[in-house]
């Protein structure tokens, strides 16, 4: 799993909570304004993406809206990433994208949760920190949870749920996600 270490707990009805909340709200403008534009406004989807991560992002990343986040401010993109249609984020744990990655449509990539015993659920949001590696496919209706790293140049087969580490150089499929062959390096 990436780095528990960095794995954060925020209690309902806290400063952190509210902050979490207008953070949020902040996404939603952003991506609602995003999610009006078109392919052939590329320039002007990063320029948006760029604000909603607070940095700019390369000329060589390409998004197709509609695009869904619940933050912003930890995702962290390489160059020559692509998202495609109606991808949803939730970077409250870090989400790093490294170079030459592409996300297929309907991808969720979510650090978020709550806790499962019932009486606790309601109580926090826990957040475990994501990397996707350089080169990485992951394919059309993904999930990726909480805690993962998926490893250089992998790819995740479309519908998958990945619940646990890729090591490089893996296909891997399913619901959990496993290992189904190695792809060679080249």
């Amino acid at each position: 799993m990436a780095n528990d270490d960095r794995t954060k707990i925020i209690p309902s009805r806290t400063p952190e909570s509210a902050a979490m909340l207008a953070s949020v709200k902040r996404a939603m403008a952003i991506t609602a304004n995003l999610n009006r534009l078109t392919l052939d406004d590329a320039d002007e989807i990063r320029a948006l993406f760029s604000d909603l991560i607070g940095k700019k992002v390369d000329d060589s990343f390409l998004l197709i809206p509609p695009f869904y986040a619940t933050g912003g401010a930890d995702i962290r993109v390489g160059r020559n990433v692509f998202v495609n249609q109606n991808c949803t984020f939730y970077d409250l744990g870090g989400l790093d994208i490294a170079d030459d990655v592409m996300i297929g449509p309907n991808v969720s990539i979510i650090t978020s949760g709550h806790p499962v015993e019932p009486s606790r659920r309601r109580g926090c949001v826990i957040a475990k920190p994501i990397v996707i590696e350089r080169n990485v496919w992951i394919a059309a209706g993904a999930t990726i949870i909480g805690g993962v790293t998926v490893g250089e140049n992998s790819v995740v087969a479309a519908g998958s749920v990945v619940t646990k580490n890729v090591p490089p150089n893996r296909l891997v499929g399913g619901n959990p996600a496993r290992v189904i062959r190695s792809i060679a390096a080249r």
